[in-house]
C-alpha cells in the first residue's frame, strides 16, 4: 500500500506544531537520519542483503531465536520466561542481533532527536497510529502471536525444559497467510515487553512488530490512514531544533543511561560552543 499522508518543515516552531498535533492522538514515533530510508527492520535488511532465498527467511529466524535461547544463560544472569518471545527478541535486539522489531518512542521530540543528532541529509519523522489497524498489545498477548508463528510453546521456548528434538520450521507460508486472511494475524502490532529494560524506559520506547511478512517494509503493507511522515529539511531545522531538544533535556546522556551515553553526548558538546547572554534577563524585564 501507498498513499500516506506527509509534510514538510523547515523550521523548528513549524516542526513543533506539528509534533505537538501528533503528541496527543495515539502517533507512536520514529526518527530516521535520511528521508529516503524505508522502515525495515534490521531483519529484512540483513536477509535481503545476505539471503535471497524468501522461503527459509522464517526458518532461519527461529533457528537464530531457539540458538539465542540455548546460549544466553551462560552469560546473562537472568533470562526471560519461558514463552515471553518478545522479551527474548528485545533482548537480542538490544545486543545486536537482526530482528523484526522496529524502535519507536512515543515521545515525538526523542523521534525528532534521534532523527537529526547524526543527520547530513533530509532527515524524518514517521509516525503510526495506534488504533483497529495496528493495535497496541501487551506483551504477553505479542509473545502468544509470535510463539503461533514460530510454531513454539511454552516448553521449547524453556531452555531448561527444551526437548532433545525439535522441528526448525517455523509456520509455513501458506497457513500465515490463510491465519491472515482469516482475521486472526494482523499485519503488524505494537507494544512492549512484559519487563521493560532501562533504555527503553529512559526513551518512553515501543516496538512495530511486522507479523504477516518480513519481506518489505512496513509502510508498505499498513493503511494509509495509520501512517504519516515527516520530512525534515535538516540544513534548516538541525541547529535550532538540537538547541530546543537540549534545553529539553533529551540528549544521549539521558536518552543512553551509562557512561555509553555520556561518552556519545561528548560529540554534542564538541560540535557546538555555547556562550551566555547576560543582556537577556535586562531586555525581557523592560518589556
Amino acid at each position: 500500500m501507498t498513499g500516506f499522508k506527509e509534510t514538510t518543515v523547515s523550521s523548528w516552531t513549524e516542526l513543533r506544531d506539528v509534533l505537538e498535533h501528533l503528541s496527543t492522538a495515539g502517533w507512536a514515533f520514529r526518527g530516521q537520519a535520511d528521508t529516503n530510508w524505508p522502515l525495515e527492520t534490521s531483519l529484512t535488511r540483513y536477509l535481503k542483503t545476505f539471503s535471497h532465498a524468501q522461503d527459509d527467511w522464517l526458518a532461519r529466524e527461529r533457528k537464530m531465536l531457539l540458538t539465542f535461547q540455548r546460549k544466553a544463560h551462560l552469560l546473562l544472569s537472568r533470562t526471560p520466561e519461558a514463552g515471553e518471545t518478545l522479551e527474548w527478541l528485545a533482548l537480542m535486539q538490544h545486543h545486536g542481533a537482526p530482528t523484526r522489531l522496529l524502535d519507536f518512542t512515543w515521545s515525538p521530540y526523542v523521534a525528532a532527536f534521534f532523527a537529526l543528532e547524526r543527520a547530513t541529509t533530509d532527515a524524518a519523522i514517521w509516525a503510526i497510529s495506534a488504533g483497529p489497524a495496528v493495535k497496541n498489545l501487551r506483551g504477553f498477548a505479542i509473545s502468544d502471536t509470535l510463539n503461533r508463528i514460530f510454531k513454539l510453546d511454552r516448553g521449547q521456548t524453556n531452555t531448561r525444559r527444551r526437548p532433545s528434538k525439535f522441528d526448525d520450521r517455523g509456520m509455513s507460508k501458506s497457513a500465515l497467510k490463510r491465519l491472515a486472511q482469516d482475521g486472526r494475524i494482523p499485519p503488524a502490532v505494537m507494544g512492549e515487553p512484559v519487563l521493560m529494560n532501562q533504555r527503553m524506559t529512559t526513551q518512553a520506547g515501543t516496538f512495530v512488530i511486522p507479523l504477516m511478512q518480513i519481506d518489505s517494509p512496513i509502510e508498505a503493507f499498513l493503511p494509509p490512514a495509520s501512517i504519516f511522515k515527516v520530512n525534515l529539511k535538516t540544513k534548516k531545522v538541525r541547529r535550532p531544533t538540537m538547541d530546543r531538544l537540549y534545553n529539553m533535556n533529551i540528549n544521549n546522556a539521558t536518552l543512553f543511561p551509562g557512561i555509553d551515553g555520556l561518552a556519545r553526548s561528548l560529540a554534542f558538546e564538541l560540535e557546538f560552543q555555547w556562550t551566555v547572554d547576560t543582556t537577556v534577563a535586562e531586555r525581557l524585564a523592560s518589556r
